[in-house]
């Protein structure tokens, strides 16, 4: 299995028989190389979405009719844009189990708010999420964009998720202090992987504060680009 940190919160995640491409966000990202797009891209088999704001879903609907591949992601916002754009979908809720080849998806909880951009300002895109990404062994939990939230507790009775992608950067959602207490309180990873920071100056631009806080824990401070296998 291998993890791409593609930037803010994107990730390529190669696991089992697929290559899921999650909240990937190429157009206007300030730390993501152009060129790399390609390389970022290539061969993926869905797009994982967790909400709807624009520095996560941007580039979902090109990606799909691009690459002919399906958005996976919260009914609403999938059925309106399967109506809209003609893209393949799979739309399911929180609770809910989708399997994507040999690769499990639940979508879990997550504290935060979602709407795309629309002539008059925000408009509803369904409820924000996170999801545990389950194969090869391994049980991913990605948090989506959230605060630390008594849910996680469930997420990891139900399924002890050994690698964790977190979001810390603050101001939008958790911050490095937050997610480190969300890490020791909940969880028990073995590998945390933090992201939605360093991509504007408004959000945390050092991970070095999580590290210190989950000792024996191996906290991964990622470049864009930069891939970690298991």
């Amino acid at each position: 299995m291998k993890i791409t940190w593609l930037g803010h919160s994107g990730f390529r995640i190669e696991i089992g028989n697929q290559i899921l491409l999650v909240d990937p966000w190429f157009s206007g990202n300030p730390v993501f190389p152009e060129d790399k797009k390609e390389e970022a891209t290539v061969g993926a088999t869905h797009i994982l979405l967790s909400h709807g704001h624009g520095d996560h879903s941007a580039d979902a609907v090109p990606l799909a009719s691009e690459m002919g591949i399906p958005v996976v992601g919260i009914f609403d916002l999938m059925s309106f844009w399967e109506k809209r754009h003609d893209i393949q979908t799979v739309g399911f809720n929180k609770g809910g189990t989708v399997e994507l080849g040999d690769v499990k998806v639940t979508m879990v909880n997550a504290s935060h708010s979602s709407s795309v951009e629309g002539p008059d300002g925000p408009i509803y895109a369904g409820h924000e999420s996170g999801f545990v990404i389950e194969g090869e062994g391994h049980s991913i939990y990605f948090s989506g964009d959230t605060d630390v939230m008594a849910d996680m507790e469930v997420i990891h009775d139900l399924h002890k998720p050994d690698i964790g992608i977190l979001c810390a950067g603050g101001h939008f959602t958790m911050d490095m202090r937050r997610a480190a207490y969300a890490a020791k309180k909940y969880f028990d990873f073995k590998t945390v992987i933090p992201c939605h920071y360093r991509t504007f100056p408004l959000l945390e631009q050092s991970a070095e504060a999580l590290a210190a806080a989950l000792p024996g824990v191996d906290v991964k401070q990622m470049e864009v680009m930069e891939s970690v296998t298991f």
